[in-house]
């Protein structure tokens, strides 16, 4: 397995509607062991966001969540680094990439509630959420701006989503009594975390772009239905043989 090699850092400026924002931006190259002995080497890259047109009032909230986006890729770069050899396939999709979209998501939002305090809320800025492994996700297209109209009036309503997400129920055997009591736990978990997902999904309906289902609901419950295989996973290997694999049952989709 090779081991991981840390890049030396670079400072990047960031524009943002006239407004140099010092960046810097640290690009660690991990290995990542998968089970099967395949390895994955690269660095956490993230989409750089476009806010167009910020209001003074509203630049120094905006340059703080800027940097918070830079802080964390690194935090997620170090643990790509520190985690190498852990999981299986979709370790780190859904420990780390994940994770990191929900948090950039967040940010974002915060950038565009600064902004829409005192000017016209931008729309959109989660497509800059989600990241990857050694190349940053093409970014979508902005949204048209579609604002719902008063009953009785013409205009277009923002879209909902419709449907609901569906899990893969795990496949746990032979589980030994002395583990018993805590898988029961952790699979009552995952129903919760379904559960309130699909809550998330219903109360949610026309916020965001194209990609807030994803970055917002779905990958989070991937990241706890994830930690929640691996304590289950945990439980059993305490007394017995610890199995492998749960975690192929941690995505979930939208039916």
């Amino acid at each position: 397995m090779s081991r991981a090699h840390a890049r030396p850092q670079r400072s990047k400026r960031v524009i943002v509607a006239g407004v140099a924002v010092a960046a810097t931006l640290t690009a660690v190259t991990a290995a990542v062991a998968f089970a099967g002995g395949e390895t994955a080497t690269g660095s956490i890259a993230c989409p750089q966001p476009v806010v167009a047109a910020v209001p003074a009032a509203a630049q120094v909230e905006v340059q703080r969540e800027l940097a918070n986006l830079d802080k964390q890729i690194a935090e997620a770069d170090e643990r790509l680094r520190a985690s190498a050899g852990e999981g299986g396939p979709d370790f780190v999709q859904n420990a780390i990439l994940g994770p990191l979209a929900s948090k950039r998501v967040a940010a974002l939002n915060r950038i565009e509630t600064a902004i829409g305090r005192v000017a016209t809320k931008p729309e959109g800025l989660e497509r800059f959420a989600t990241c990857g492994l050694g190349q940053a996700p093409a970014v979508s297209a902005p949204p048209a701006t579609s604002r719902t109209s008063p009953a009785g009036s013409t205009g277009s309503a923002a879209p909902v989503a419709a449907g609901t997400i569906e899990c893969p129920s795990p496949v746990v055997q032979n589980v030994p009594a002395a583990a018993r009591a805590e898988v029961d736990r952790e699979i009552a978990n995952l129903g919760k975390q379904l559960a309130e997902a699909n809550e998330r999904l219903r109360t949610s309906a026309g916020q965001g772009g194209p990609n807030f289902v994803q970055n917002a609901i779905l990958g989070p419950l991937a990241s706890k239905r994830a930690a929640a295989l691996d304590r289950i996973a945990l439980a059993i290997g305490r007394v017995e043989a610890r199995p492998q694999g749960l975690e192929r049952f941690a995505t979930c989709s939208l039916e």
